[in-house]
């Protein structure tokens, strides 16, 4: 079995759990004997990705591109890819936010007009027809929240991934989340072999109903044009068959899991918080997805009752600005610390400082880092609008909502010894039957059933 995998992001150059998922997912395969070749919009020092061969800008030769014949004939343009000299300097910019603005969104508009790739009208195709869609001539483009930058990496990277299929002997697509949708519907098309689309989250997670309609069309392009659709939970399937009419029975679920490399378990307590504080953590992208500021209302009333606490928000995002102004409105400004974007090991430094991780999230597909928490022996508070409630027990759960209940809930296991402990001990070894094994088995077995279809 070989996998062409389309990803926007690999260790160690991630911006979410996007990336960990797919090293988890890579790793996995590989140790099944599956082959990925894994197609990424900037290059990865190798040394990263031991497991799965990555085909990156960098690794794309001139004989590659001049060998493609009869450009014409690829719904990507590969005769604009010729002419295109920012091509061999395809950049990645680091997202901080997947909402984070951008300035003058009707640009690349013009760039598309003056190579030749924008139509004057939409088409009107059904979604069932496997072509790549003109969703830049949509007249809402103008009003994206995600700016030109963003869309000109997509449309290079479809282009980038169309090339490099022409190189490569696979079985199957998979295309994780809407960046690398266009690509997959055109390597299907251009390849006949059969789509397989993750979606990690929803338009609808990132910006609640002031949807991008771009993005929506992309997403529900992808969604319709796969042979079958992989989702994160149940929660982003009831999401996927109502707001974009995919059938139930072509959506499988296939649950996230945690590397347990136990490389955080000789860190030791950090010195810069005193120890007879308190610590609880947010840590993930500070957007209103997350709900930061819902965290804040928490942390005001806990502090109301409890003195020794520290309120740690770390990452970064289109509303720390907002946050820490927040911070000083409810006067807990001096107890609230923002560390910004945080990898690697500081991520398990942060993590052996905290008592206590909340997520506070206004939806959430699934979400990682409550399973990070757990690994770390950290007990944890999760909404329970997210995914990764529905295989988590030994965890508490609140309304996003509900921040009386979740500063109730701080409190009880801050004051608890008890309580904290047997959430640690019991939340670590719930952790430990997740796996990333399991994910890739399942997926396997999507690969095996779409490849029946064909």
């Amino acid at each position: 079995m070989r996998v062409l995998m389309l990803g926007w992001e690999f260790p160690p150059f991630i911006s979410g759990g996007l990336g960990t998922a797919c090293y988890g997912l890579t790793r996995a395969m590989s140790q099944m004997g599956i082959e990925v070749v894994f197609v990424l919009p900037r290059p990865v020092s190798s040394e990263y990705t031991t497991h799965v061969k990555l085909a990156t800008p960098a690794s794309l030769s001139d004989s590659v591109v001049e060998s493609l014949s009869d450009p014409l004939s690829d719904p990507l343009s590969a005769s604009s890819l010729l002419n295109d000299e920012a091509f061999s300097n395809v950049t990645f910019r680091t997202l901080p936010s997947a909402l984070q603005p951008y300035q003058n969104p009707t640009s690349y508009k013009e760039y598309l007009k003056s190579k030749g790739l924008l139509a004057e009208q939409v088409d009107d195709a059904s979604d069932e027809q496997v072509q790549l869609p003109d969703f830049f001539s949509n007249p809402n483009f103008g009003d994206s929240q995600y700016g030109d930058d963003l869309f000109q990496e997509v449309h290079r990277y479809a282009r980038l991934a169309t090339v490099h299929s022409r190189t490569e002997t696979f079985d199957v697509i998979h295309a994780h989340d809407w960046m690398t949708y266009p690509a997959g519907i055109a390597v299907a098309a251009l390849t006949g072999k059969p789509l397989v689309v993750h979606i990690h989250s929803t338009e609808f997670d990132r910006s609640g109903e002031n949807v991008n309609q771009v993005v929506y069309d992309i997403e529900r392009q992808g969604l319709h044009c796969a042979a079958k659709v992989i989702a994160v939970s149940h929660l982003t399937k009831r999401v996927v068959s109502s707001r974009y009419g995919v059938k139930e029975d072509k959506i499988e679920v296939v649950y996230n899991a945690i590397e347990r490399n136990g490389r955080c378990l000789d860190i030791p307590k950090e010195a810069s918080i005193q120890k007879d504080e308190k610590v609880v953590l947010f840590l993930g992208r500070i957007t209103m997805q997350k709900g930061p500021e819902y965290f804040l209302a928490a942390a005001k009333k806990v502090l109301e009752v409890m003195d020794d606490v520290k309120f740690v928000m770390a990452g970064s995002g289109d509303l720390i600005g907002r946050s820490v102004e927040l911070a000083a409105e409810l006067g807990i400004g001096h107890k609230v610390l923002f560390t910004g974007f945080l990898r690697g090991d500081d991520v398990d430094r942060v993590f052996r400082m905290a008592d206590l991780f909340v997520m506070p999230s206004v939806s959430e597909p699934f979400g990682l880092v409550p399973l990070e928490a757990l690994r770390n022996d950290v007990p944890v508070i999760i909404s329970k609008q997210s995914g990764v409630a529905e295989i988590l027990t030994h965890v508490l759960k609140v309304d996003f909502w509900d921040i009386d209940e979740m500063a109730n809930k701080i409190v009880a296991v801050l004051r608890h010894p008890p309580l904290q402990a047997t959430l640690r001990e019991h939340g670590n070894f719930e952790v430990r039957k997740l796996s990333w094994d399991q994910a890739g088995r399942k997926c396997l077995e999507i690969y095996e059933s779409v490849m029946a279809m064909v």
